[in-house]
C-alpha cells in the first residue's frame, strides 16, 4: 500500500510540476513579449521620414535603458539603401536584420547574435507615411532578466513539490501504518490463541475489521465443533467396540465350545458399527471441502433402479420437481436416499411413492418425501427409531443402522429427518429436509 501511494504520488507531483512549470513560463514569457510590443508599437508610432528620407523619432523613447550602453534593451530600424537607425544602448553593435523580408505582423524569436548575451527579439515591418521604403522595426532585450524569473520559479516549484512529497508520503506511511493497525491487532489475538491463553479475538476492532473478526471467530468456533464431534464419534465407537471385544476376549479364554460362531457374531457387530461411523466422517470430511451440489431427481432414479432389483414386485412411482439440487455431496444423498427408499420397499405393502420438491415449509431447503402403503410405524417409537441398532421389525435382515445413518449425514449438511404417517398410501412417511445451494430458490 505504501509503495504504491509513493508511486502514485511521484507521478502526480511530476506531472502536476511540468505542467505547472509550463504554464507560469508561459506566463512570463507571454508579459516579457507584450512588453517588448508595447515598446515596439512606440516605436513605430514616434517614427517619421525626415526630408533626406531618413528616419527619425518626433519625440524620445521613454525606457532610459535605451540610452545606456549595453543595457540589454535595443532597438533598431533597418530599411532598404539607408543606414541602419540604432538605439544607443547598442554602442557598436548591431542587430540582424533582413528588409527585403515583409512582417507584416509582429515577429517574436530568441537570438544567440550576440556573444554571452540572449535576446528576445521582436520585429515588424513598416512603410512610413512620405516614404516608399520598407523599414524593418526591431526591439531587443536580453532573456537575463526572463531567464532568471523562470530559475527563481522552478526553485520555488522544485522544494515546494519536494516539501508537499515528503509531507503526503509520511501521512500515507502514518495512514497506513494505523489502518492495519486493527489487522496487527487481529495477529497478536492469533498469537495467544496459539499459545493458549484465548479462544477467540475479543478486541474491540472498527467496524470494517468486524465481519474478518465474526469470520475468524465463527471458523474457530466450526472447527471446535468438528474437534469435538471427532472425539464424541471416537469415543462412541470405542464403546461400540468395547463390548463385542469383551464377549470375544471371555470366550476366547473361556476356549468356548462356540468361539467361532462367536466371533463371527461379533465381527459382525463392529462392523457394521465400523461403517456407520466411517459413513459419518466421510460426510463430514466431504463437506468440509466446499460448496456441494446434486441433482435430486438424477439421485432418485438412480436409486430406484438399484432398490428395484432388490425388490422387484414393489411398485415405484415419482412425482415432483425434476430440476431441484441441494447442498450436499452426490454420494451421500445416494446413500441417504437409498436408506429411505430401501425401507420404504422392504417394510411396505408394495408401493413406494417418492415426491421430490414436496411443498416446502422453508424455500431454503428442498423436502424429499418417501411414502409406502405398510403397516407404519406408532407415533411414540418415530424418535427412538433413530437411535443405531435400533429395529422395529426383527423379521427382516437389516442392521439397525439405516436410520441412523440418514439422520446422521442429513445433520451433517444442515438438514433433518422426520417420520410421519401417509394420508395417502397409509403407511409411513418419511420427510427429508436438505438445503438448497445457495445461488437457488425455491420453484
Amino acid at each position: 500500500m505504501l509503495l504504491i501511494a509513493v508511486g502514485w504520488i511521484s507521478v502526480l507531483l511530476i506531472g502536476g510540476g511540468i505542467a505547472l512549470d509550463q504554464t507560469l513560463t508561459s506566463l512570463i514569457t507571454r508579459n516579457f513579449d507584450e512588453q517588448l510590443e508595447y515598446m515596439l508599437t512606440a516605436m513605430i508610432a514616434s517614427a517619421e521620414v525626415d526630408p533626406d528620407g531618413e528616419v527619425y523619432f518626433n519625440r524620445p523613447l521613454g525606457d532610459q535603458r535605451f540610452l545606456e550602453p549595453n543595457s540589454g534593451l535595443y532597438w533598431q530600424i533597418s530599411g532598404q539603401g539607408h543606414d541602419d537607425f540604432p538605439s544607443r544602448s547598442l554602442w557598436d553593435r548591431t542587430l540582424t536584420s533582413n528588409p527585403d523580408r515583409n512582417f507584416v505582423e509582429p515577429v517574436i524569436e530568441d537570438s544567440d547574435q550576440f556573444d554571452g548575451e540572449k535576446l528576445r527579439v521582436i520585429k515588424r515591418s513598416v512603410i512610413l507615411p512620405g516614404s516608399n521604403t520598407l523599414w524593418e522595426f526591431q526591439v531587443a532585450a536580453s532573456r537575463g532578466e526572463i531567464d532568471a524569473q523562470i530559475r527563481r520559479i522552478r526553485a520555488i516549484l522544485f522544494w515546494s513539490f519536494l516539501v508537499l512529497g515528503f509531507g503526503l508520503v509520511g501521512m500515507a506511511g502514518l495512514q497506513t501504518y494505523y489502518g492495519l493497525g486493527p489487522l496487527r491487532r487481529v495477529r497478536q489475538a492469533i498469537a495467544r490463541m496459539r499459545e493458549g491463553t484465548a479462544s477467540r479475538v475479543t478486541d474491540p476492532l472498527p467496524l470494517e475489521v468486524q465481519p474478518l473478526v465474526m469470520e475468524l471467530n465463527a471458523l474457530l468456533e466450526h472447527s471446535e465443533r468438528q474437534a469435538e464431534e471427532a472425539r464424541t464419534h471416537a469415543g462412541n465407537l470405542a464403546h461400540a467396540l468395547k463390548t463385542p471385544l469383551t464377549v470375544v476376549m471371555n470366550a476366547a479364554t473361556a476356549k468356548a465350545d462356540d468361539l467361532a460362531d462367536t466371533v463371527i457374531r461379533e465381527a459382525a457387530v463392529m462392523r457394521r458399527q465400523v461403517d456407520h461411523h466411517l459413513a459419518r466422517a466421510r460426510a463430514v470430511g466431504r463437506r468440509a471441502v466446499g460448496l456441494s451440489r446434486a441433482p435430486v431427481w438424477e439421485s432418485v432414479e438412480a436409486v430406484e433402479r438399484a432398490v428395484v432389483r432388490l425388490y422387484p414386485k414393489v411398485r415405484f412411482d415419482k412425482d415432483g420437481n425434476r430440476q431441484a439440487e441441494v447442498s450436499i455431496e452426490r454420494q451421500d444423498l445416494d446413500e441417504i436416499l437409498g436408506n429411505l427408499i430401501e425401507n420404504a420397499a422392504k417394510y411396505g405393502g408394495g408401493s413406494v411413492f417418492i415426491t421430490v420438491d414436496a411443498v416446502p415449509t422453508d424455500p431454503a431447503f428442498c423436502e424429499i418425501w418417501v411414502e409406502d402403503d405398510g403397516l407404519g410405524i406408532p407415533e411414540e417409537a418415530r424418535t427412538r427409531i433413530f437411535d443405531r441398532g435400533v429395529r422395529l421389525d426383527t423379521g427382516k435382515p437389516g442392521t439397525g443402522l439405516g436410520l441412523a445413518i440418514v439422520r446422521d449425514v442429513a445433520e451433517i449438511y444442515g438438514g433433518s429427518v422426520e417420520l410421519r404417517e401417509s394420508e395417502d398410501l397409509g403407511g409411513l412417511l418419511a420427510v427429508l429436509r436438505l438445503p438448497r445451494p445457495a445461488s437457488t430458490s425455491a420453484r
